[in-house]
């Protein structure tokens, strides 16, 4: 048995404000009848991970966990079972344990592959910048991969005292965003900070957002100290200036973990048909009601989707949206599953040849 009895009380495990509990202690008990250290991984970078366990953090070798799949390679957050190891590293890394929730995105690579982005979440933060006019496209792909993940999602407006209309952006954000949380909140005045942690609710938080969303300043508000460095984004665009470079945990004050994020250009989906859907609820709600249960929402009659853009109800942007994440979506399936894409193919082919028999048609006979 470890040095950490499992079955102790969770509340006062020393790794309780890191997130230890019931479900964590039952996932590490077989390691930690083999002698080994349970630890959160804090950072990873060059091969190595920056880990906390019940004694403080420690510097661990990932080697033994390494995979040639992204998805499945130490991340911030990830839970792990750790040995002492005496050469140049002290630990090595032996096991992680199964992830609760991941936030995962496709790479800009070509091979298509998926990067985890924080692991172990429960609340997925997208920060917005009030200081440059929302992006209800941008916001609504982050929605999707955070429902995706299987954390809570929350919107935060940061940067309020920079924006001269923050109610009426806050409304728009609210309908990109049906169903999810919307505060608005101002490192500089302090304004919701307190409303925002007690939301988080001493769980595990992620940060995400495009450079210049104030991320990092946010961070800092949380922890009350300067942990992070923050600065200014340019006058220009309001654009960041990517001063956080990797993902990294820190332990809040009032308990929980909040995980910072560097700023991203790119938010491609990884297979996130289920966190579209839930993004784009007020769509899947009106589905149910089209004369056919496999409509596409294009054209068929008796459309549901269809007639409340018409008369309003739906605005058409938002079904332009939805319209493009599903399509981006079954691409990326179609390239990563050999039987969708076959599938596809077919369907290409038979659409292929009724295009070709109506305009033969249509040209009539020679």
């Amino acid at each position: 048995m470890s040095r950490l009895d499992v079955s102790a009380h969770h509340s006062a495990h020393p790794l309780a404000r890191y997130g230890w509990d019931e479900h964590t202690a039952e996932a590490f008990a077989p390691y930690g009848r083999r002698g080994l250290t349970p630890a959160r991984v804090v950072r990873v970078d060059r091969g190595r991970c920056d880990a906390v366990t019940a004694d403080g953090h420690v510097r661990a070798d990932t080697a033994p966990v390494t995979s040639p799949d992204p998805l499945l390679t130490v991340c911030t957050g990830d839970w792990a079972a750790l040995e002492p190891d005496g050469r140049r590293t002290p630990w090595t890394v032996r096991a992680l344990l199964p992830r609760r929730t991941a936030f995962v995105r496709s790479t800009s690579s070509k091979r298509s592959e998926g990067q985890v982005l924080a692991a172990n979440v429960d609340h997925a933060v997208v920060a917005v910048s009030l200081a440059v006019p929302l992006d209800p496209g941008r916001l609504e792909r982050f929605l999707a991969l955070a429902w995706e993940s299987g954390a809570r999602p929350l919107v935060v407006l940061t940067k309020t005292d920079l924006a001269p209309d923050a109610a009426h952006a806050a409304a728009d954000a609210e309908a990109a965003a049906p169903g999810v949380t919307v505060l608005s909140v101002s490192a500089v005045t302090g304004e919701g900070l307190d409303v925002l942690a007690a939301v988080l609710g001493g769980g595990t938080a992620v940060v995400l957002g495009q450079s210049g969303a104030g991320k990092s300043t946010l961070v800092n508000a949380l922890i009350g100290q300067e942990v992070l460095e923050v600065r200014e984004t340019r006058a220009g665009d309001g654009k960041g200036r990517h001063t956080t470079v990797t993902r990294e945990l820190f332990a809040l004050p009032g308990g929980g973990v909040v995980i910072d994020t560097p700023g991203l250009r790119g938010v491609g989906l990884w297979d996130a048909g289920e966190g579209v859907g839930r993004a784009f609820a007020d769509i899947e709600e009106l589905a149910r009601a089209c004369r056919f249960h496999d409509c596409a929402h294009t054209t068929e009659p008796g459309c549901a989707v269809l007639a409340a853009a018409e008369d309003g109800t739906l605005p058409p942007r938002r079904l332009d949206s939805y319209r493009k994440l599903l399509r981006e979506n079954r691409y990326l399936e179609a390239r990563t599953d050999a039987r969708l894409r076959a599938e596809l193919r077919r369907d290409w082919k038979r659409k292929q040849a009724l295009g070709r028999h109506a305009a033969e048609r249509k040209r009539g006979p020679r």
